[in-house]
């Protein structure tokens, strides 16, 4: 499957540490249905931002944990038969190994944290 065509992925760390994060500036200069961009490295793992609409395809990452946090919008995770729901200010752990989608019904921004050899299209 060509990921590269449905979405826009940065695994590319744009902000050093010791510089301002502006969440709201970055939010509103991402014009695409699906980005994903890597803001900066913490440690072992990495603090993206995405700015999404529409689907996300099926996949897991086998060695690594990722955190979805909403800034705004709503998210919806499949995990099995299962939709979670999250809002503005929620967040959801998925375990390595677990086979997810994520969804947006509608432009959604959200900050997802993981260790930097993940990727981001899965395993």
């Amino acid at each position: 499957m060509d990921f590269e065509s449905r979405y826009t992925i940065s695994t590319e760390v744009e902000f050093e540490s010791l510089k301002l994060v502006d969440f709201s500036e970055i939010i509103d200069s991402c014009t695409e249905k699906w980005q994903n961009r890597t803001l900066v490295q913490v440690n072992d793992s990495v603090v993206r931002l995405g700015v999404i609409q529409g689907e996300f395809h099926w996949h897991k990452h086998d060695d690594e944990d990722e955190f979805f946090y909403v800034i705004e919008g709503k998210l919806l995770i499949d995990v099995g038969d299962e939709a979670i729901e999250l809002l503005p200010k929620q967040g959801f752990a998925i375990p390595k190994g677990v086979e997810h989608r994520t969804r947006a019904p509608q432009r959604t921004a959200i900050m997802m944290i993981a260790n930097v050899t993940v990727n981001p299209t899965g395993d």
